[in-house]
């Protein structure tokens, strides 16, 4: 029998880009969690790298708006060689994250090791065996264009993951949580400076 008291939580994930943004949405009903939706935010047809920025802070706040979802579980980038790559994440990342500060939703980021852990039990997994243990753990068989939205959907599955596996106990340095903007701009000093120089 079910029981009447499990606390329903709308997860949104998203793994930022600047050519396609992830993303994905489950419901979370105690241990249980269903697709919601998952798509991709497309922007290799704009130059610009604002407008792209642009784009991804309209689409976060629109999915925010269309779901409301209870928190927002984000990809942090991954530390490579090029920094410019590195920047330009960053800056995803930092934007799609003010779009859910701009709703008040709670926010918590986490390593791309961390998810693929969480996901498969490998923090080497391809983004073919998250994808396919995706599938797998939602029950949903359509195979997205793009391989960011599945990736999008892993980041929401992790986070619920945390609560039904460790409840609120810390994943190791491996993901940070925002309730608000001044938390974020407290932790994001110089993130935060960086952006209102900027022109």
């Amino acid at each position: 029998m079910q029981q009447p008291n499990h606390k329903e939580r709308i997860i949104l994930g998203i793994d930022p880009g600047t050519a396609v943004m992830g993303y994905g949405l489950i419901k979370e009903t105690g241990p249980k969690i269903e697709l919601i939706s998952l798509g991709v935010v497309k922007m290799e047809n704009l130059d610009d790298h604002m407008l792209k920025l642009q784009r991804i802070f309209e689409k976060t706040v629109a999915l925010i708006d269309n779901y409301h979802p209870d928190c927002l579980a984000i990809e942090a980038p991954f530390y490579g060689k090029n920094i410019q790559v590195m920047l330009k994440l960053g800056r995803a990342q930092g934007v799609a994250m003010a779009a859910a500060l701009s709703r008040n939703i709670d926010i918590t980021e986490y390593s791309p090791r961390k998810i693929k852990q969480a996901i498969t039990g490998n923090g080497n997994a391809t983004k073919e065996q998250v994808a396919g243990m995706i599938q797998r753990l939602l029950n949903f068989t359509e195979t997205p264009d793009f391989l960011d939205a599945t990736d999008g959907l892993a980041v929401a599955v992790c986070h619920a993951f945390q609560r039904n596996i460790t409840g609120n106990s810390s994943a190791g340095g491996s993901k940070k949580s925002y309730s608000g903007w001044d938390t974020f701009a407290k932790d994001n000093a110089a993130r935060v400076s960086g952006l209102t120089k900027k022109k």
